[in-house]
């Protein structure tokens, strides 16, 4: 069982007649996080008015009111952490649809008047909740001395028109890069939105891994120069988050990311999203990265708690300062999935696949905490990736037990199958507060 929480739910609630305890914010320390925000009002689901079913179209469009819920939810979460809006320091999107982008966007500039910081925003298979085309995470500080949130600029790297993002920003001794993608930028030769340096020659057959040419331009062509305006480098990289279009991809884009960054680098996670789930049409992954600055005293430290991980070179956590991220983890080892986590085919339905799965990952995750000085108690965010949305409850049931009943700052998304383990249906990346 964890040791007693030093963290503080915020504005926990229970949820539907499965009695969900969802906390939809965490304080720890000077940081504050809210996870799986949606249009909800804690009651129905989605609100019912930003539904509007029997006169949808007699206000304002559903997916800005939902976007505009969204924020309200957010915003009541730093209000309760004593903080605000211009203290955020990254959001993560997750949709239903590409279609819900460019209105949750609009709303998003005028909530934070032009400051927007780090974003990563990824169209998935399906939602938590019925009607939902948005999920959002976000991180903030509590400003404070050392803790002033600083928005980098620069002329080639901004988000799109439409987006807004800062291309870097540090506060204390973290900096927080967007998500990266292909996408052309400026006068840049491009295809279908991708940046004609990070495609095959067109025509050519044999010119190289299309991801793994894509995977280096992102990485040398755009995350170099974004950790470089924090005075930063690929060493200097702590966690990141990969998501990928195409389920093939893999391995190939393993090789391509331990080439650069070794065989002791960074924590990550390998994330699939639909196909043409990305802001460039054609475009094959998009990678978001978090940073310490060079020589503080948050310096990445990776944690070895003796935890199988799917992806050779794929470290199981790192810890920078006082936090603990922890990469996506499934229920298998060298050989896939655990034995103790399938179904037996003799009895198939004397038992449940995902939660056995979870059970495995969150002991294991509980491992690697304790191995990095905290408690799985501390856990400030649970995102959830499993192929069928339908075995979210088991999951969290899971969580439940171990954690004794307090709330779960989770996030939950269905994503397509297969997982990088084939067997394997729950994938789940946490991090921890470790002050």
């Amino acid at each position: 069982m964890p040791k007693s929480a030093t963290v503080e739910p915020l504005l926990p609630v229970e949820l539907g007649r499965g009695k969900v305890r969802f906390a939809q914010g965490v304080k720890a320390g000077r940081w504050v996080f809210a996870s799986g925000l949606m249009a909800q009002d804690l009651v129905n689901g989605i609100a019912p008015d930003v539904l509007a079913e029997r006169a949808p179209h007699a206000g304002l469009p559903k997916r800005e009111k939902e976007a505009q819920r969204i924020f309200d939810n957010l915003d009541a979460v730093l209000r309760a952490a004593g903080t605000d809006r211009t203290n955020l320091v990254r959001t993560d999107q997750y949709y239903a649809t590409v279609k819900a982008v460019p209105p949750y966007q609009q709303v998003r500039r005028r909530f934070l008047d032009g400051r927007i910081p780090p974003s990563t925003s990824i169209a998935m298979q399906k939602l938590l909740l019925p009607g939902a085309d948005m999920n959002i995470q976000a991180m903030a500080v509590i400003p404070g001395d050392g803790c002033a949130v600083t928005h980098l600029k620069h002329a080639q790297l901004e988000g799109r028109p439409t987006s807004g993002y800062s291309p870097a920003l540090t506060v204390s001794d973290l900096i927080f890069i967007p998500g990266i993608t292909s996408l052309a930028i400026g006068d840049e030769p491009r295809r279908n939105g991708v940046a004609a340096a990070a495609l095959m020659q067109e025509g050519a057959q044999w010119g190289g891994q299309p991801i793994k040419l894509e995977t280096d331009f992102i990485i040398r062509q755009r995350m170099e120069a974004s950790l470089a305006l924090a005075g930063a480098r690929l060493q200097d990289v702590v966690h990141a988050q990969v998501y990928l279009t195409d389920r093939e991809d893999y391995s190939a884009f393993n090789e391509a990311w331990t080439r650069h960054f070794g065989e002791n680098g960074p924590t990550y996670s390998v994330i699939p999203c639909i196909e043409r789930g990305l802001a460039p049409y054609d475009g094959k992954i998009e990678i978001n990265v978090l940073a310490v600055k060079p020589g503080s005293a948050a310096a990445r430290r990776n944690i070895d708690a003796g935890v199988p991980t799917a992806f050779r070179c794929q470290p199981q956590a790192a810890r920078a300062g006082d936090l603990v991220f922890i990469s996506a983890l499934m229920a298998a080892d060298q050989d896939g999935l655990v034995e103790e986590a399938a179904i037996d085919p003799r009895q198939p339905y004397f038992g449940s696949s995902a939660e056995a799965q979870a059970k495995v990952i969150v002991e294991r995750m509980a491992r690697i905490a304790e191995a990095a000085g905290s408690s799985l108690a501390n856990v400030v965010r649970v995102l959830m990736f499993l192929t069928d949305i339908r075995d979210f409850h088991a999951v969290y049931k899971v969580w439940e037990r171990y954690l004794g009943g307090a709330p779960v700052p989770f996030s939950a998304v269905e994503v397509p199958a297969p997982l990088p383990v084939p067997a394997a249906t729950v994938m789940m990346e946490a991090w921890v507060w470790a002050g």
